[in-house]
């Protein structure tokens, strides 16, 4: 016997998974868009998507030469607390939504993991396959719009109807056909809230009329991938985020009536943090909030730096002692950093 499609996006709800799609296992037009977006130079520092890695997401087929069918998945993190553009306390940071709970790599590759299994089960006799989630050179994305899931908004983001695009996606490669589902069709109108919203202009048009994302101007590449001291007029523009930014979402009208979760695992653990608290943090203190959160990934230093930045940022005061200390720190990229803040937050605080 075999497995139907039909069967198999049932497995993946039945696993936690809100959206599930199938998609051909086949080169997308999209890459040529990725090849120009990197020929730009707006990968930054990226080397993952510039390098031969890059170049492995011309074809799926590069990772399971025996693929057939792409089954994209969609994981809701959606979470009661407010968002980034409301009203807070200048002293606290930001730290972007999909951070708040647990690694996601490691819970959607743990579902597709079991999902695989159930398929495998149900269709009878042993498939080829691979679990992709966000780190494999695949493009992601542009599969989730073939498969259904949605399509792809002005601020670059996959944008369910229903669900809104505070997604995780994941994706299993197999070696069986399945029927394919259609394209969500594109429902942004002329809405260009997110692009307006966006304080560093990061999100920029191409001379078809499509968008993309600048990286060299992402509040979310800055904190997260930039290694170095972040340039005092892009460092003056990210506001007080210590990770990530969630302004294009947040403004986005269908995030507006997306549907919460309630799974533990997406809880948020450090919701607008005092900044005081975090420039104070030793790194082990570091290690034991962050190790197994993608916070993670920016590093004890490069997260330091970050939280120097928002406070130049903050408009405080008060917070020129902690800057102090964070200028006299060991490590050169943080002094650095600090050194910087200071004089962005005196520039503020005299006017």
């Amino acid at each position: 016997m075999s497995i139907a499609a039909g069967a198999v996006k049932r497995l993946a709800l039945d696993c936690g998974f809100e959206l599930a799609g199938i998609a051909p296992a086949l080169p997308v037009e999209d890459f040529a868009r990725f090849e120009e977006w990197r020929r730009a130079g707006k990968a930054a520092g990226m080397g993952y998507l510039t390098d031969r890695r890059g170049d492995l997401r011309s074809d799926p087929r590069n990772l399971l030469p025996e693929a057939r069918s792409l089954l994209c998945v969609g994981k809701l993190y959606n979470t009661g607390q407010p968002n980034s553009i409301e009203k807070r306390d200048a002293a606290q940071g930001w730290i972007s939504r999909y951070a708040w709970g647990a690694d996601y790599h490691e819970l959607l590759r743990e579902r597709l993991n079991v999902l695989m299994q159930r398929i495998e089960r149900d269709h009878g006799e042993p498939i080829a396959w691979r679990v992709c989630v966000d780190t494999a050179p695949l493009l992601e994305r542009s599969y989730a719009r073939l498969a259904g899931l949605g399509w792809i908004g002005r601020n670059t983001c996959l944008i369910n109807e229903q669900q809104g695009s505070w997604l995780f996606l994941g994706e299993a490669l197999l070696s069986i056909p399945l029927a394919f589902d259609t394209p969500a069709p594109f429902r942004c109108g002329t809405c260009r809230r997110c692009i307006d919203a966006c304080p560093t202009e990061a999100i920029v048009a191409g001379g078809d009329g499509s968008w993309s994302v600048d990286s060299r101007l992402c509040i979310s590449y800055l904190t997260i991938e930039e290694r170095g001291v972040v340039p005092a007029e892009a460092a003056a523009r990210t506001g007080t985020h210590v990770f990530g930014c969630d302004i294009c979402q947040d403004v986005c009208p269908w995030n507006s009536r997306a549907p919460e979760t309630t799974e533990e695992g997406f809880a948020p653990q450090l919701f607008a943090p005092w900044l005081s608290t975090l420039a104070g943090m030793t790194e082990a203190e570091f290690r034991s909030a962050f190790r197994h959160t993608p916070v993670w990934r920016a590093k004890y230093s490069g997260f330091l730096r970050n939280v120097a930045m928002a406070m130049g940022n903050s408009g405080r005061p008060e917070m020129l002692a902690g800057l102090e200390r964070l200028a006299e720190h060991a490590d050169s990229l943080v002094a650095q950093s600090a050194k910087q803040a200071i004089v962005e937050l005196r520039k503020t605080i005299s006017c």
